[in-house]
């Protein structure tokens, strides 16, 4: 995109532009957590603890998000709240959607794929979020594969998360990635963490052990030329790790729900997650909050390590 065209749909906000102008550490957050992720007013205080983690480990947050037709790389507590209070009356923005929100001046929380879009634009290279989309079960019969897979192959973001969903299919994630030249790096394990739980029985590509080591990875991918970016699995803490067993039979009865009413498409994670949150009584939702926090903190350390590499 050419310097006029950012200045057409872009926002930086100005404490992020200067960071990033001055060599300092950013990380990108997505808003879809926000305004789909959780009921409000914890969505709101949630996001606002996460940039306050980014920002105890000495990096800048930037909430991404479409307001108003803009594309915007930080919002402002108010902004945040806008979101919040809407919640999903506000547009779940993916690749896909990133034109007609933008032409018809919308309002927009982005996934995955999104984010990683408007952080490339705004030059950023480090994004944490919870966990990314992936190949659903049963994508040999529907094709539900998830944009944030193709976005990992083509744009350069490296994304912090908790390993993918583990709503999905797991395997063929892993295989899919693979396909697609995207590295999945696990963050001091050997396996693929799978959101709520530690482990998941598929292995990773590379076992990672410091935030300097993953920076350095980063910067190589880049330096190399690489079109995409890559995925940095960081395993949720163990106090909050729910039990294997359990998690599984839960989301085998969400899944069954969600193909007995008949949905799909962009609307099946959020509905899989709301209902694993209430069978579980709000565990689920408490282990999601905490692995998010998890992610940031790493993904600030990482983009300290970036900066101090290019200083």
């Amino acid at each position: 995109m050419s310097a006029q065209n950012l200045n057409t749909y872009l926002d930086v906000a100005p404490e992020v532009a200067e960071a990033l102008a001055q060599n300092r550490p950013v990380v990108a957050l997505e808003s879809t957590i926000i305004s789909h992720g959780m009921p409000y007013p914890q969505n709101v205080e949630t996001a606002l603890s996460v940039e306050r983690i980014v920002r105890e480990h000495g990096a800048v947050p930037a909430t991404v998000a479409v307001i108003g037709g803009r594309l915007r790389a930080g919002l402002t507590p108010d902004e945040i709240d806008y979101l919040g209070r809407k919640g999903r009356e506000v547009i779940k923005v993916s690749r896909r959607d990133l034109p007609v929100v933008v032409a018809r001046g919308l309002d927009g929380a982005t996934t995955v794929a999104s984010t990683m879009i408007i952080a490339a634009l705004a030059g950023i290279e480090v994004f944490a979020t919870g966990g990314v989309g992936g190949v659903h079960r049963g994508a040999e019969t529907t094709m539900d594969i998830s944009a944030d897979l193709e976005e990992l192959a083509m744009t350069p973001v490296a994304v912090v998360c908790a390993g993918a969903k583990s709503i999905l299919d797991l395997g063929l994630t892993l295989e899919y990635l693979e396909t697609k030249g995207v590295p999945v790096l696990g963050y001091g394990t050997d396996e693929l963490p799978a959101f709520y739980t530690r482990r998941s029985g598929f292995g990773v590509d590379y076992r990672v052990d410091t935030p300097a080591e993953l920076a350095a990875i980063v910067k190589a991918q880049r330096e190399l030329g690489f079109p995409g970016g890559m995925l940095i699995a960081n395993p949720i803490p163990e106090e909050y790790s729910m039990d294997k067993e359990r998690i599984d039979a839960v989301i085998a009865q969400a899944l069954a729900e969600c193909a007995e009413q008949g949905i799909h498409g962009k609307e099946t994670t959020p509905f899989l997650l709301a209902r694993i949150a209430e069978i579980t009584g709000n565990d689920s939702l408490d282990s999601n909050i905490q692995l998010v926090f998890n992610n940031v903190a790493l993904g600030a350390e990482i983009a300290k390590e970036l900066c101090a590499l290019r200083a």
